[in-house]
């Protein structure tokens, strides 16, 4: 069958050409070198009629450019023709049959870039700051006004011996054989006077700072603070008491003169919320 088509080939040149061009080159000197077709096909991997449709020039069966001129130079290394020779031909050709489209080369216009998303991202940021602005200040709250007065109790004088008075302004130059003690400062106590003989006394010591929260049966708010360390208040209301304590731990409590234990059930962590009432 192959044999028939050199025949056919030979048989029908065409007429006015410039002689044998690009794949029809190809086809002549394979047909000299006496190689079948079908062994062409083998080694372009490609069908039988789409090796005639090369040695025809009808690049278009074959696909895309670059697979025609692929497949020609391959062909060209086969039967021993000048690669150069045969591009040449198949440029000659392509230029023939219509120039290849121009691509514009014109860059995109740069889209602009909607504030939308930018604007959300803010106003997430800012809602985000305020309520985290919010949790933290009710934390940190003013100190409200406390019902009744807060008197100091008197402190009880310190003896002072007359000779360590003497010789105090001389301790820089005179160097004592015993350590000089300082006495211990006594904590602060803090006192809400009663106005009622039949009102219920709370007192808090506090072991370390601890925000505290005290008010009475009337819903007075007798304490609302942060407890220092070292300092004692003395309450007075009616009772019962609603108390919350930030720190438990740090708290000791009397109540009517009586010590006072928080349960356990009224404990939750380190914070603690009870009732007192006293009985």
């Amino acid at each position: 069958m192959s044999d028939e088509n050199d025949k056919l080939e030979e048989s029908t040149p065409d007429e006015g050409s410039q002689g044998p061009l690009a794949g029809e080159r190809l086809a002549e000197a394979r047909r000299e070198q006496q190689i079948a077709v079908i062994e062409i096909a083998k080694e372009l991997h490609l069908d039988e009629y789409k090796v005639h449709a090369l040695e025809r020039n009808e690049f278009d069966v074959i696909g895309a450019p670059v697979f025609a001129k692929g497949h020609l130079r391959k062909y060209a290394q086969l039967v021993k023709v000048d690669e150069a020779d045969v591009m040449a031909d198949y440029y000659q050709l392509t230029r023939s049959s219509g120039a290849p489209p121009v691509l514009s080369t014109r860059p995109r216009p740069r889209q602009a870039m909607s504030p939308g998303p930018w604007v959300a991202v803010i106003v997430v940021i800012m809602v985000a700051a305020t309520a985290y602005w919010w949790f933290t200040a009710r934390e940190i709250t003013s100190e409200p006004p406390v019902t009744g007065e807060i008197a100091p109790l008197p402190r009880e004088s310190l003896p002072v011996d007359d000779q360590q008075t003497d010789t105090a302004d001389e301790a820089d130059d005179v160097v004592t054989d015993e350590p000089v003690v300082s006495p211990e400062p006594t904590p602060a106590v803090e006192a809400i006077v009663a106005t009622d003989d039949s009102d219920m006394r709370l007192s808090i010591t506090y072991l370390g700072d601890c925000w505290t929260e005290v008010t009475d049966a009337g819903g007075r708010r007798l304490f609302f603070n942060l407890g220092k360390e070292g300092r004692t208040i003395n309450l007075s209301g009616e009772a019962p008491f609603n108390v919350l304590f930030g720190d438990a731990a740090n708290v000791s409590i009397e109540v009517n003169g009586g010590a006072f234990e928080i349960p356990a059930a009224d404990r939750r962590g380190r914070t603690a919320r009870l009732t007192i009432t006293g009985s």
